[in-house]
This record gives C-alpha cells, sequence and structure tokens, in this order.
C-alpha cells in the first residue's frame, strides 16, 4: 500500500465521518492491510492531505478528539446560507460562565458568581451541560460538597482548539464586545488553578477525569464525583 492509497483512504474516512477520528481509529482502517502501519506514516499523509487543502476552500484540522475536515471559516457565511436555521445567539451571561470556567477550572458555581459578581441561572449551566461543552468532575471538600465544573473535549473540539493550553490569552480575547471587560479584570486577579497535561497523564490529584481528559485538578480541596 503506497503513501497516496493511504491519504485516500483517509481523506475518505475522515469525509464520512461526523466526528473527528482519532489516531488509534485512523490506524485501525489500515493495519489489517499491512504490518508497516504506525502513527508517524499516518501523520505523513495527513500532512500531505493538509498540503493537499492548501488553497482549497476546506481544511484539515487537528482538535481535542482527532481529526476532522471542515469548513475554513473564511467561507462560513457563505455555507450558511445552505440551512434555514440562523446560527446560535449566546447571551453574554452564559459567554461570561463559560469563559470562567475555561479559565478556571476546576470551578464551582458560588466561584461563577463571585467572579461575575453575580447569579448564575440554572438555566445557563444546564444550556452548557446540554451541548456537552462543560460537565461535573468532582466536589469541593468544603461544607455541602459542591460540585465542580469543567470543560470538555466537545468544548474544544466546537471552537477548534487541540488542548486547554490552546485557549486565546485574557488579554486576546478582551475584544470580544459580548464579555463584559471587568470579567477579565476579575479572572486575571483571581489567577488560575487550571494544570493543563497532555490526554492519558496521570495525576494523582485528579478529580475524577475520564482517561482521555487532559484536565487535571490540582486542588487539594478536590473529591471525586460519586453521584
Amino acid at each position: 500500500m503506497n503513501q497516496e492509497m493511504i491519504k485516500n483512504i483517509l481523506e475518505a474516512a475522515l469525509m464520512v465521518s461526523d466526528k473527528p477520528l482519532g489516531m488509534a481509529q485512523l490506524i485501525s482502517l489500515l493495519e489489517k492491510d499491512s504490518e508497516e502501519i504506525d502513527r508517524e506514516l499516518i501523520r505523513t499523509a495527513l500532512d500531505r492531505l493538509r498540503e493537499d487543502y492548501t488553497h482549497r476552500g476546506i481544511e484539515l484540522r487537528e482538535v481535542a478528539s482527532g481529526y476532522r475536515i471542515q469548513v475554513r471559516s473564511e467561507y462560513s457565511d457563505w455555507i450558511n446560507r445552505l440551512y434555514d436555521d440562523r446560527p446560535p445567539r449566546y447571551s453574554r451571561a452564559l459567554l461570561e460562565t463559560l469563559a470562567i470556567i475555561a479559565y478556571r477550572q476546576p470551578v464551582t458555581r458560588a466561584e461563577i458568581e463571585d467572579i461575575r459578581g453575580v447569579g448564575v441561572s440554572t438555566t445557563i449551566i444546564k444550556t452548557l451541560q446540554e451541548r456537552e461543552w462543560i460537565r461535573v468532575v468532582g466536589h469541593r471538600d468544603v461544607p455541602g460538597h459542591p460540585e465542580l465544573l469543567a470543560t470538555t473535549r466537545e468544548f474544544l473540539d466546537y471552537f477548534n482548539l487541540r488542548k486547554l493550553s490552546d485557549l486565546p490569552t485574557l488579554s486576546e480575547i478582551k475584544q470580544l464586545t459580548q464579555i463584559n471587560p471587568d470579567l477579565f479584570a476579575a479572572l486575571e486577579n483571581e489567577g488560575t488553578t487550571t494544570v493543563l497535561t497532555e490526554p492519558g497523564t496521570d495525576s494523582s490529584e485528579a478529580a475524577e477525569p475520564a482517561p482521555d481528559e487532559d484536565l487535571y485538578a490540582d486542588d487539594d480541596n478536590v473529591v471525586p464525583f460519586t453521584g
């Protein structure tokens, strides 16, 4: 099996898949046909495929869950005309809540409210969970054992991110007019408790993360979520 055929098989698989494909899945497509299939061979084929798309309307993108072929962002306005539904619009409160979770995770609802200075609607938390952008990763070891919230791989995939450290800095997102500028000052003053590691890294301080998560809590007040 030559490189061109490998590239074409990967392209076909990525085109028909409705979600990103991880390296293990891509290898499994080919390993029955050749004993020489490995990660380096797959990466070489993906690099060639990425080059093929350099001047086209689509691109090969690596996100948290793997690789996918998608429309380039500069052409999204035209592609959106194919669909009757309008792109979802989110309130400033929802965006601020998501930003706090992303930059301060794992974080409790009370901590979010302290940073925003106002209460957080249950509807907002439910919406973020229904979109699978956040999830409960444990409980804070304080009276009441409040839930700890953190972002998910689906969150990273949606925003075209491969890992949490790919998030823009706070200074870079201050230009988003939907978000209260005072929020960034609060976040910067609070600092962040998030420790970023590669997926699969073991940590004795983790708040029971899923095996493929790349978020590990560096916090002595975290207890596993058992509910």
